[in-house]
């Protein structure tokens, strides 16, 4: 045993130690997933501010990809109606454009006052006009070339470096080839601070004429018409849309250089630089410091819950394996507690068989009452003995169900009598009364039903005093069950035993106990009144009795 006991106290320290472990283990992973939460949140923070950035110039870039290189399909026919139709279009469809100023340029090889002029090539204009929302009367048309005016081109650079970007590419120009895209932006588009201007593009075939007209000289040539438009833009009439309201409480636009530090010191920023014509700006993202850490929480909160989830199954795997080892632990001790008490019941009849036997041989006669006593001690040890083994064999039968119920009808009264009697002659000191009401036969198993009798009656005698041999068997029909209630005054049971006493090989631990029993009594009656379809319960005081409730089905035959 002190070998055994060691090993459980090794395992659970072993189970302890484990516990502890994960125990560490949680807090430290709840710790590293707290971090690894918020360096997420916080790379977020930083990386989806592009996809803010890229959702609000969308219109922008539509507008820059797909409207502007519509002016390329007039091909140069362009008019200050057709123009105004196109500009009120812009105007309405995209309110970052706050103003048109359209070209009506003609591209030649005469001499021009003002305009562009590169070799022999020359560009010109007949009109420039401004459309915008509501435009006054007068502020449509700027310039007409038939009319006397201070509007100068030399003044206008985005006109000069679109006109000189032409000029260079018709020189280059050496056969009728589609333009590549790349060529095309770095030509006929010129983007500044808030301004977008455009010239349309010409038809391959027109680019050949247009740099013999740049290289030769020849007659005055017809005047051909080019479009150029200039599109003014207002960044502060971009829509901002913050698909991540969750990272992100204040967005704004800013001028580059606007440092938040000064301003705003308690928020978590960041910005990011706009393109192209909006270069000088930047979007400007901001949230309060609470605002972040409730982001961090919802994010750390499924990991959290994930690494409890998962120490709680390993707590639960620990409580099983302790009530496991326990439950094994009390297992092992009931049944050394078993051997030792079934081999002292075993041995203590066997010494009386043995030593009654040797007394027999060495007697040379016996009188007729030595032989009577004799063979009373023979009789009664032989009858202990039986009694044991029947008991493990029938237990054994009952778990293995290998038994069938045989119905007998039974008169009552006459067939416990007959038990009380037995016990009566067994036990002269022993007083037992018997009261039957409303049932006088009942049909069960007359061999089942005595064995409980027989262990509930000799328990009863087994664990009374000397002066209170007394039971008392009360047994009455309640519908469709009979009750058999048995009522001692012996010692009593604690309150926290009646729980254990149906348990196989649970003893008991009292005065009354020291000689050992092997704790089947009570567990045969269980396993026998369940076998029967019945019940039984108990309720016992200390110093006062014990009173074992039965009940079991009533079968008429």
């Amino acid at each position: 045993m002190k070998s055994n006991t060691t090993n459980y106290k090794k395992s659970y320290f072993l189970i302890v130690s484990f516990l502890v472990l994960i125990s560490i283990s949680l807090i430290v992973a709840l710790i590293v997933g707290y971090n690894l939460a918020r360096k997420y949140v916080e790379s977020e923070f930083i990386t989806l501010k592009t996809e803010v950035m890229e959702k609000s110039l969308e219109p922008y870039n539509t507008f820059l990809q797909n409207k502007i290189p519509q002016v390329s399909y007039y091909q140069g026919f362009l008019d200050s109606l057709s123009a105004a139709q196109f500009a009120n279009n812009i105007l309405h469809t995209y309110p970052f454009v706050s103003r048109v100023l359209f070209y009506d340029a003609e591209i030649s090889n005469h001499n021009i006052t003002d305009g562009f002029r590169f070799n022999k090539l020359s560009i010109g204009i007949k009109g420039l006009y401004k459309f915008k929302i509501n435009p006054n009367k007068d502020s449509v048309i700027i310039f007409k070339n038939d009319k006397a005016g201070s509007f100068t081109l030399s003044k206008t650079d985005d006109f000069n470096k679109i006109g000189q970007r032409f000029c260079f590419l018709v020189r280059k120009t050496d056969s009728i080839t589609s333009l590549s895209s790349d060529v095309i932006f770095k030509t006929f588009y010129n983007i500044s601070n808030n301004k977008i201007t455009y010239m349309g593009v010409p038809r391959p075939n027109d680019l050949i004429l247009y740099k013999q007209l740049m290289l030769h000289k020849k007659i005055k040539s017809p005047l051909y018409q080019q479009d150029i438009i200039s599109f003014e833009l207002n960044p502060f009439k971009i829509k901002i849309v913050n698909q991540h309201k969750e990272l992100y409480q204040f967005i704004s636009l800013r001028k580059i250089s606007y440092d938040p530090v000064y301003e705003q010191p308690n928020l978590v920023s960041t910005n990011i630089n706009l393109p192209g014509a909006f270069a000088d700006y930047k979007l400007y993202f901001a949230s309060e410091r609470n605002f972040i850490k409730n982001r961090i929480q919802n994010r750390y909160l499924p990991i959290a819950s994930g690494i409890t989830f998962i120490y709680l199954i390993l707590v639960i795997i620990i409580l099983l394996l302790f009530r496991n080892l326990s439950v094994n632990n009390k297992l092992f001790q009931l049944q050394y507690d078993f051997i030792n008490n079934f081999t002292h019941e075993f041995k203590t009849p066997v010494s009386v068989i043995k030593i009654a036997g040797n007394n027999i041989k060495r007697s040379a006669q016996l009188s007729l009452e030595e032989k009577n006593h004799y063979s009373k001690i023979l009789d009664e040890e032989a009858d202990k003995l039986n009694d044991l083994m029947n008991k493990l064999l029938s237990l054994a039968q009952l778990e293995s169900k290998s038994i069938t119920l045989k119905y007998e009808k039974l008169n009552l009264e006459v067939y416990v009598q007959n038990i009380i009697d037995s016990f009566q002659f067994k036990y002269p000191d022993y007083e037992i009364n018997l009261e039957i009401k409303d049932i006088t036969t009942f049909s069960s198993d007359p061999i089942l039903l005595a064995s409980i009798f027989h262990n509930l009656i000799d328990n009863a005698y087994k664990y009374s005093t000397v002066a209170n041999k007394q039971l008392s068997i009360f047994i009455q029909r309640n519908r469709n069950n009979v009750d058999f209630t048995f009522t001692d005054k012996g010692i009593g049971i604690k309150q926290s035993e009646l729980n254990n006493i149906f348990k196989k090989f649970y003893r008991i631990q009292n005065q009354y106990n020291q000689q050992g029993s092997v704790g089947l009594g009570l567990a045969f009656c269980k396993e026998l009144v369940v076998f029967m379809k019945g019940s039984i319960t108990v309720k016992s005081n200390i110093g006062e009795g014990s009173c074992f409730h039965i009940v079991l089905p009533y079968k008429s035959i």
